[in-house]
C-alpha cells in the first residue's frame, strides 16, 4: 500500500512539473538545497534539465556545488553552453576546473571561452556572483534572503524574469522603506542602466562618472544578466584609465603609438609587409599563367582591378560582420554553416546585381558581348567565393586557437585576388579557345 501511494505521489509530482514547469521552479526556489536535489533526481532527464534551467541562478549555483558527477553531466550536456557558462562562472576557480573535466573536451572548451572576456572589458571586471530576485516576489521575501547572505557587499538587488533578462535594479534603501507585502516588480521605476559584457573600460568609467553609480550591471546582447561591476572594481578601472591616458601622452604602452620608437614600429610592421609581399607575388603568379590570353586581348588587363576590387570589398564586408559576430558572441564557431550560407547567398545576390551593371558598362566601353559575359560571370563567381571566404576564414582561425583579427585580412586578400584573377582570365581563355574572341 505504501509503495502504491509513493508511486501515485511520484506521478502527481511529475505531472505538476511537466504541466507547470515555471511554477514548479518558483516553488523549488523556496525549498532547501537538499530538497530541491531530491526532486531533481526523481525527474526524467529532459524534465529535470528544464526545471533546473528555470531555477534562481543562486539556487542553481549552490546545487552545482552539491550535485554528484552523474547529475552534473546529465544536466550540462543538455543545457545551452551560454547558460551553462553563466552558472558555472559563479563557482570558485578550483571547482570550475573540477566540474568542467566531467564534460566532453569540446563542450568544456566552449564553456571556458564563453566565460572568458578580454582584459579591460566589462565582462573581465564584473563579479558574476550577483544575487537576483523575481518581480513577483515580495519585499519581505527579498529581505529574508538578504539576511542569510554572508560575505557579500550588497547595495542593491537585481530583478530578472524567468529567462534571466534584467528588468530592474532596486537599491537597498528603497527596499528597506518599502512595505513588506509590496511586490518587487512594483518598485521598479525606470529601465536599468547596464553595459554589454564586451563594453570597453573607458565606457564603463564614463557611465559611472555621469550616473554616480555604486554598482553597474553587465548583460549580454539579449539583455540577460551576467554579473555586476562593483564599486572597488570601478575605482580600479578609473585609476587604470587615468594612468593609461597619462602614458599615452608620451607614447608609452604595449601597442605602437604616434610617438613610439622607429625600431618598435618597424618590428611591428615589417613582418606583415613581408607576408603581404609574398601573397602579392602569389596573385601575380596567377596572372602570369594567362600571359598569352592577355597578349591577345590586352583590354583584359584594364578590367582586372575591377574584378579584384569588387571581390575584395565583398570579402571585407563579410569579414567585418563575421569578426563582429565572433567578438560579440552573436554566434559560436559550431554554427559556422549558417553564417557561411548567409554570406554566400548575400554574395550571390549582390554579385548578380553588380554583374549586370558591370556587363553593361563593359559593353558600352568595348562593344563586345562575349567580354561582357566574361566579366559578369567572373564577378558573380568571385563575389560568391569572397563572401564565403570572409565568413569562413576567421572562424577557422578561431577554431585553431589563432587571433582572427591578426591575419584574416591578409588571407582574405590573397583568396579574393587569386579567385578574381583566375575566374576572369580563365573564362576569357576558355572563350578564346571555343569561339575565338579577340
Amino acid at each position: 500500500m505504501t509503495t502504491q501511494v509513493s508511486q501515485v505521489n511520484k506521478l502527481l509530482i511529475n505531472g505538476f512539473f511537466t504541466l507547470y514547469p515555471e511554477d514548479a521552479a518558483k516553488l523549488l526556489n523556496t525549498f532547501a538545497e537538499y530538497e530541491v536535489m531530491t526532486y531533481l533526481q526523481t525527474l526524467p532527464e529532459t524534465l529535470k534539465t528544464e526545471i533546473f534551467a528555470l531555477l534562481n541562478p543562486d539556487m542553481a549555483a549552490q546545487l552545482i556545488e552539491e550535485m554528484d558527477q552523474n547529475l552534473f553531466k546529465v544536466l550540462f550536456e543538455r543545457l545551452d553552453p551560454g547558460f551553462s557558462a553563466r552558472l558555472i562562472s559563479r563557482l570558485d576557480e578550483k571547482l570550475i576546473s573540477k566540474k568542467l573535466t566531467l564534460l566532453s573536451p569540446s563542450l568544456a572548451k566552449e564553456i571556458r571561452e564563453l566565460m572568458s572576456y578580454p582584459p579591460e572589458t566589462a565582462g573581465y571586471l564584473m563579479d558574476p556572483k550577483v544575487y537576483v530576485f523575481y518581480p513577483d516576489q515580495t519585499v519581505d521575501d527579498a529581505l529574508k534572503s538578504i539576511r542569510k547572505i554572508k560575505n557579500r557587499k550588497i547595495v542593491g538587488i537585481h530583478i530578472i524574469n524567468e529567462k534571466g533578462f534584467l528588468i530592474g535594479v532596486i537599491s537597498l534603501q528603497e527596499l528597506a522603506i518599502a512595505s513588506p507585502e509590496e511586490r518587487l516588480g512594483d518598485l521598479i521605476k525606470s529601465t536599468p542602466i547596464a553595459v554589454h559584457a564586451l563594453a570597453p573600460k573607458e565606457e564603463i568609467v564614463q557611465i559611472i562618472e555621469e550616473r554616480k553609480l555604486a554598482n553597474l550591471p553587465v548583460v549580454d546582447l539579449d539583455g540577460i544578466l551576467l554579473g555586476t561591476i562593483r564599486y572597488d572594481a570601478l575605482v580600479t578601472a578609473a585609476k587604470l584609465e587615468a594612468s593609461e591616458d597619462l602614458q599615452s601622452m608620451f607614447g608609452a604602452g604595449k601597442d605602437e603609438r604616434a610617438l613610439s620608437k622607429v625600431s618598435f614600429a618597424v618590428r611591428k610592421r615589417l613582418p606583415w609587409l613581408e607576408i603581404n609581399l609574398a601573397t602579392a607575388f602569389l596573385a601575380a603568379a596567377v596572372v602570369g599563367l594567362f600571359e598569352e590570353t592577355i597578349a591577345k586581348i590586352t583590354v583584359l588587363a584594364v578590367f582586372l582591378p575591377v574584378v579584384a576590387g569588387q571581390s575584395g570589398n565583398t570579402g571585407s564586408q563579410s569579414l567585418a560582420v563575421t569578426m563582429r559576430g565572433l567578438a560579440l558572441r552573436e554566434f559560436r564557431p559550431r554554427q559556422w554553416f549558417r553564417v557561411a550560407r548567409k554570406e554566400t547567398m548575400v554574395g550571390f545576390i549582390n554579385g548578380c546585381a553588380v554583374a549586370l551593371t558591370t556587363s553593361f558598362i563593359v559593353y558600352l566601353w568595348e562593344a563586345s558581348l562575349p567580354l561582357s559575359v566574361i566579366i559578369g560571370s567572373s564577378m558573380i563567381i568571385s563575389m560568391v567565393i569572397a563572401g564565403l571566404s570572409g565568413a569562413v576564414i576567421p572562424i577557422i582561425l578561431k577554431v585553431f586557437g589563432q587571433d582572427p583579427a591578426q591575419s584574416s585580412s591578409i588571407i582574405l586578400t590573397t583568396v579574393t585576388d587569386i579567385v578574381g584573377f583566375f575566374s576572369f582570365l580563365g573564362l576569357a581563355t576558355i572563350l578564346i579557345q571555343t569561339i575565338g574572341i579577340s
